[in-house]
């Protein structure tokens, strides 16, 4: 054997034979973020929480092409006796409770809804001024970690967001001042900085949720309204870069992503890796060990959570 020609694999730590080419071209230039993609988005809105799968896997894989920012878009206000939502039969309350059920069940991801006849949302702008403030004082990052605890506590877990208990406790969670943050985002700054986003929205011409608009430099770009397989999003990054092939980011291992999220719905997990949903508990149980994770249910769908 010709020990000249050996090489080890940095990520499994195995040694062998080099493969046959003895020189390869690398090119270690990161893409250039020259594109914007704009996410018109609400903490109420039940078609924004059934794209989750999508959009992270999106967002995982192709994300290093684009500066993400995410934009609330004013879903509700407050309830009044005209209706607000006329196209999906919304005029009160109660007619939310059934929509949201049927793109939970849709979707397959949980949404229970019946707070909205018993305890029902009153605006989204509460949520999403605290949105603004955790932007503002600390980054888009953990701003948009804050808008994934708040859907979850709302949909899934079936508590009202409108709640100035219910927001201090989820920012509270994420290791930040609750009670600070909430408390600002009520002064005049959290609705003047939400009022900018609107503003955004109305430049950018978004008329319902979700909208994703990607843009490139000269202003040009695709605008893709409501849920759409992964594929999509993908050809409408193409063609905002103007390329047929982009290579996409291998997916995080599951550890890794769930240590991220702490939460991951089987559905979302399905969508990440390509996995049925016959296949998800060995799946799990292959690439997570047995004291790192939690499995549970809820409404029918598995979830699982982090043990760390």
């Amino acid at each position: 054997m010709n020990n000249n020609n050996m090489m080890c694999d940095l990520e499994t730590g195995v040694c062998g034979v080099a493969g046959e080419e003895e020189m390869e071209i690398i090119d270690f230039n990161q893409p250039e973020k020259n594109i914007n993609l704009y996410y018109v988005t609400d903490p109420i809105c039940s078609h924004c929480w059934a794209i989750e799968p999508t959009f992270r896997r999106f967002t995982e894989q192709y994300g290093h092409h684009f500066n993400m920012h995410t934009v609330m878009g004013g879903l509700l206000e407050k309830w009044h006796d005209g209706p607000i939502d006329p196209a999906n039969g919304i005029h009160k309350p109660a007619d939310v409770a059934g929509h949201w059920r049927e793109v939970g069940e849709h979707s397959r991801m949980p949404i229970d809804g019946s707070l909205m006849i018993d305890n029902p949302v009153q605006s989204s702008y509460p949520a999403s001024r605290v949105f603004k403030v955790i932007q503002k004082n600390h980054n888009d990052a953990i701003a948009f970690d804050y808008l994934r605890r708040a859907r979850e506590e709302l949909f899934a877990f079936n508590k009202n967001i409108s709640d100035e208990s219910v927001l201090i406790d989820i920012v509270n969670k994420m290791g930040l001042d609750g009670e600070a943050i909430v408390k600002e985002a009520e002064q005049p700054i959290g609705q003047q900085l939400l009022n900018e986003d609107f503003a955004l929205v109305r430049n950018l011409g978004a008329r319902g949720f979700p909208t994703i608009i990607m843009m490139n430099e000269e202003n040009k770009g695709v605008k893709i309204v409501g849920g759409r397989p992964f594929e999509y999003y993908v050809d409408g990054l193409k063609q905002v870069l103007g390329k047929e092939d982009l290579q996409p980011k291998q997916q995080p291992s599951l550890s890794s992503l769930l240590e991220k999220e702490k939460l991951l719905f089987s559905k979302e997990i399905e969508v990440m890796y390509d996995v049925e949903q016959s296949d998800i508990h060995s799946f799990i149980e292959k690439e997570l060990t047995t004291d790192s994770y939690q499995t549970k249910e809820i409404l029918g769908e598995s979830y699982f959570t982090t043990t760390k």
